[in-house]
């Protein structure tokens, strides 16, 4: 289990006396969950996201994150009192292998210790509130179990979307640009193709491309030495393109002009076309849809405890 997915533990399931303090930002069949809850789970879930509170300027954005918050504790309570309602019972033995995975996560009993502490818990309230966690991820389990994909649509869906499937031949490339205006006189063209041939020999006698780059190419790759990434056919001018895909790995071109101006061209690395098997693609395919099929199934799961249990939201504003 993830460390986030912990610390998340630690605010989910808050000791009573925290969820009565302050006002209910919502009920569930009559159960609240406090603003303190509330806010104290929407820092995790931003944290997980790679956010935070105070990076968020926009009202609204604020206002659609924090209701997705509340939506998620919303969940939980729900699947909690599912399981309570189907007498799902979480052994001594899995509550304290969970407690005893998150006290090591946390670097120790006196680090773990501590983190309860601030959090309101003592052990054995927080052993509680594992079991709750677990019993609602265990209904969840349940309620959401699929059958595999069917190999008749395997086999169609992996027909349909073969091609998409086969990886194109990709080149890696750094290059060096130096700009010639639309029009320009001969004396121009030739002024820029000779700089670019005076670069060549600097690297063909052992300069670093990427350094030459960085001084002298007049493209916003300069900065990265060049760098121009992975790219596939169709991507690049016709001229540049031809003559990148026609280097072998570590060959530096000639000066190269396309539309823009002269370039020079470095293949760092290239992979070649890859199609995949028959064998390979339907376990792909497999794989897909059963996933589907499990993200589909929890989003019927949580609309069908929502519309058949009262909850009321109280945080509107």
């Amino acid at each position: 289990m993830k460390l986030n997915t912990l610390l998340v533990l630690l605010t989910l399931w808050v000791p009573a006396a925290f969820c009565s303090n302050g006002p209910a930002v919502a009920r569930v069949n009559g159960e609240e969950i406090s603003q303190l809850r509330l806010e104290r789970y929407f820092a995790e879930y931003l944290e997980d996201q790679g956010r935070s509170v105070g990076n968020i300027r926009n009202p609204k954005a604020y206002a659609q994150l924090r209701k997705a918050a509340l939506d998620a504790l919303i969940d939980k309570e729900l699947l909690w009192q599912e399981a309570l309602k189907r007498g799902v019972v979480i052994s001594d033995a899995t509550v304290q292998s969970q407690v005893d995975q998150t006290r090591q996560a946390f670097g120790g009993a006196d680090v773990f210790a501590r983190r309860l502490e601030d959090a309101g818990f003592d052990e054995a309230g927080y052993a509680e509130y594992t079991r709750r966690e677990l019993a609602a991820r265990q209904v969840f389990a349940e309620l959401t179990q699929t059958s595999e994909p069917e190999d008749k649509q395997v086999r169609a869906f992996f027909e349909e979307h073969r091609a998409e499937m086969n990886r194109p031949e990709e080149v890696q490339v750094r290059h060096i640009l130096i700009k010639v205006p639309q029009g320009a006189e001969a004396s121009v063209v030739e002024a820029a193709r000779l700089r670019l041939e005076a670069m060549r020999t600097s690297i063909h006698q052992g300069a670093d491309f990427a350094s030459v780059a960085k001084a002298g190419s007049e493209d916003a790759s300069a900065s990265d030495g060049g760098e121009l990434g992975y790219f596939t056919r169709g991507r690049m001018l016709p001229e540049f393109e031809a003559t990148a895909f026609a280097l072998a790995p570590g060959a530096v071109s000639e000066p190269v002009r396309t539309a823009v101006g002269w370039h020079l061209i470095y293949l760092e690395n290239r992979l070649e076309a890859a199609d995949v098997t028959e064998e390979q693609g339907l376990d792909m395919v497999r794989a897909y849809l059963a996933r589907q099929k499990q993200v589909q199934a929890r989003l019927q799961v949580l609309a069908q405890l929502r519309s058949s249990n009262r909850i009321e939201r109280i945080d509107d504003d």
